[in-house]
């Protein structure tokens, strides 16, 4: 008995070992990012959120929809953080700050079932608003109507997606070798989940309580 338990668990140690070795899909997320740009440096990835951000004059802002696994492979917004190019012609008044803004729509592999980006893929202006208004007064002044949902999360900008707001991308399966189609580029190797490893020390746990049980009783 008590060698036929430990084989029981030395196996479900094995199951679990081929599964944490084995590379997992991770799902991806269709959203807004933010950017910002002080001052003329390179897009950074915005550390809040435009509701609460307040931009000084001679900032820019950038917005871009696309699928992502996280931040660090969220596509940037096409056009640079060029200030000068998009306010230059903007002069500076009393009571004002001006906001470089750039909304990038993304392309057709981002945009969610039934939908299409805008035919003009990015969008530029320059906000001219009060001195203490937020990020996300300065993209109102540039591309309405904005769309929120109930937790305040920003889900569509001039309109773009009329529906949805930061949902999970289904998984697909990997593509054929030596191809390159978008769900290869938006699948990303990773570890197991959690709950295939919480539900395989589950199966350890029980298998050890078992032998130690069973060497009691003999």
């Amino acid at each position: 008995m008590p060698i036929r338990v430990a084989g029981a668990a030395a196996g479900a140690l094995l199951a679990l070992v081929s599964v944490a070795a084995a590379p997992a899909q991770a799902a991806g997320y269709r959203y807004w990012s933010f950017w910002e740009s002080d001052g003329g440096k390179p897009w950074a990835y915005a550390t809040q959120g435009p509701a609460t951000a307040r931009p000084a004059d001679g900032d820019a802002l950038g917005f871009r929809f696309a699928v992502s696994n996280g931040t660090d492979d969220t596509s940037l917004p096409s056009v640079a953080p060029d200030f000068p190019g998009i306010c230059g012609d903007v002069a500076k008044k009393d009571g004002t700050k001006r906001i470089a803004v750039v909304v990038d729509f993304g392309g057709p592999a981002d945009a969610p079932p039934g939908e299409a980006p805008p035919k003009k893929p990015v969008e530029v202006g320059c906000a001219e608003v009060r001195e203490d208004a937020t990020g996300a007064e300065a993209l109102a002044a540039v591309a309405k109507p904005l769309r929120y949902d109930g937790s305040a999360m920003l889900c569509g900008i001039a309109g773009y997606p009329a529906h949805g707001c930061g949902e999970q991308v289904a998984e697909k399966s990997p593509a054929p070798a030596g191809s390159a189609s978008p769900a290869a580029a938006e699948d990303s190797g990773g570890g197991p989940s959690f709950g295939v490893l919480a539900g395989g020390a589950a199966v350890l746990a029980l298998g050890g309580a078992a032998i130690w049980k069973a060497r009691r009783r003999a």
